[in-house]
């Protein structure tokens, strides 16, 4: 196992190197630059700029050079110093800003993540065990009604009713006393009382499909002739169900978590926006409309490090749960 896992860090670094170079032409690619975009928000407020204080902005910002040179300063800004460069918007070092906000961005996809399992397998085996009967019936319906339901909007009613009927105000991850406060219990625990809102909200719609998913894999399993035997030879059903049938139709989620990882990040922007969390989503969706070459660039490329590793430790995964999977 550390051979192959040795091999696979080895493959990542021309695997990020290429989506390093990637996403930063795809950046550039809209026209104009980050002085256009800042040009034309000034303009719409009737701030003139013009064209001189323009080329001083873009001479002092590197955008004048070629798109090579800058790739090549700001790759190189990162292997060398672990410097991902300075944001032209906030004028602060991006590795501040994202390092600020991947922490709580980590503790609400991770929770999420967790919560989704929780619920979604044993509900997907429960319903393929009890196949078209009175729970099987509720339970797709409910998973059918989790997918349906846009996030924003489960979002806006959950927020209402934290209002309304509990008191409590939960846009944010933090309450207002303790957004600027140094980490403490109380600050802690405050964000505790926040924090169950938007990972019951993100958790929905995974949760909904992975019943699905894991409904449709365990009756493909409880059919094997595998099954019939071992309950042939007297096996409990408990201890039937989760040595076979579920070690097997569980590989299919496991495989999944490579994408899942920075999917919680990108699609969690929507109901960020809406509940105002300082999560990384908003800020790289401001910076890919600003044009901040340097701070989306270090987002998807973190985006890229998680799915990489995300994979890695699905294979670790699928081989330790699976024994007909080996490295070799």
């Amino acid at each position: 196992m550390a051979g192959f896992i040795l091999r696979r860090v080895l493959w990542m670094i021309p695997s990020l190197l290429a989506v390093s170079f990637l996403a930063f032409f795809l950046i550039q690619l809209p026209p104009g630059d980050y002085v256009t975009t800042y040009v034309a928000t000034l303009a719409a407020s009737n701030e003139i700029v013009d064209q001189r204080t323009a080329a001083e902005l873009r001479d002092r910002f590197g955008l004048n050079q070629p798109f090579i040179v800058q790739y090549w300063l700001w790759i190189s800004g990162i292997l060398l110093r672990g410097d991902f460069g300075l944001s032209f918007e906030w004028q602060q070092p991006v590795s501040g800003l994202i390092w600020e906000r991947m922490g709580l961005t980590l503790l609400l996809t991770t929770s999420t993540l967790l919560l989704t399992w929780a619920i979604a397998l044993p509900i997907g085996v429960l319903s393929a065990v009890r196949q078209y009967s009175f729970a099987d019936y509720v339970f797709t319906f409910i998973a059918f009604l989790g997918l349906a339901i846009p996030s924003f909007l489960l979002a806006l009613v959950l927020m209402y009713v934290a209002v309304v009927y509990l008191g409590q105000d939960v846009s944010g991850l933090f309450s207002e006393a303790y957004q600027t406060a140094p980490w403490s219990l109380a600050k802690v625990q405050d964000l505790l009382a926040h924090l169950w809102v938007p990972v019951t909200i993100l958790a929905v719609n995974g949760t909904a499909g992975l019943i699905r998913v894991m409904r449709a894999n365990m009756l493909d399993e409880l059919h094997r002739p595998y099954v019939v035997t071992a309950r042939a030879k007297g096996l409990s059903e408990f201890r039937l169900l989760l040595k076979y049938p579920v070690r097997l139709a569980i590989n299919p989620l496991v495989s999944t978590i490579g994408w899942m990882l920075p999917q919680l990040i990108s699609g969690a922007t929507i109901v960020a926006v809406v509940m105002s969390l300082p999560i990384a989503g908003p800020l790289l969706l401001q910076a890919l409309m600003a044009q901040d070459m340097y701070l989306a660039g270090a987002f998807l490329l973190l985006m890229c490090t998680l799915t990489l590793v995300g994979m890695l430790l699905s294979d670790i995964l699928l081989a330790l749960i699976d024994p007909r999977i080996r490295f070799d």
